[in-house]
């Protein structure tokens, strides 16, 4: 059964790996000095942040994580199907991980992950730039999440 993915962009790690442990009722399964991770069962999903000063904070991409090879191949057919660029990562290293990933961006420039985890790995990995979707000389050994161009700023206030 595949299982949603977010990751966000954190200010402070110490605060929001406290804040979400409380909300989930449990501690991160993964906890680096830059990174948390929770496994949840409910809801489904794979719940990531890090801590990457000078990068946009809040969502930084999306993704759908497989358990196995048909289910990656599934998904990676639904991706093609929607019609998006795709950025075909493979093999790689990535937030304390080895994935076999591809990435596409949605009509709105929301990045998309679709990833298999083969195990675990001691180091972070590096990040991939947006423009590296549309490029066929993407560099070999990128990781983890493309890198969204600035928005314009916006009101803070949301509701008036």
């Amino acid at each position: 059964m595949n299982r949603m993915h977010i990751h966000l962009s954190v200010e402070s790690l110490e605060k929001s790996v406290a804040f979400y442990s409380k909300l989930f009722g449990t501690e991160p399964s993964v906890l680096k000095a830059d990174y948390a991770k929770w496994m949840l069962e409910d809801p489904r999903v794979n719940f990531a942040m890090s801590s990457n000063p000078g990068t946009k904070r809040g969502i930084e991409h999306i993704g759908i994580q497989s358990e196995n090879a048909e289910e990656l191949a599934g998904v990676y057919g639904r991706i093609k199907d929607a019609g998006g660029a795709i950025f075909d990562e493979g093999a790689t290293t990535c937030c304390y991980a080895q994935s076999e990933k591809n990435w596409t961006v949605d009509p709105d420039g929301i990045a998309w992950e679709a990833f298999l985890t083969n195990g675990e790995v001691t180091e972070y990995g590096n990040r991939v730039d947006l423009d590296q979707l549309t490029s066929a000389n993407a560099s070999d050994g990128a990781c983890c999440t493309p890198q969204m161009a600035p928005q314009p700023a916006t009101s803070s206030s949301c509701c008036g």
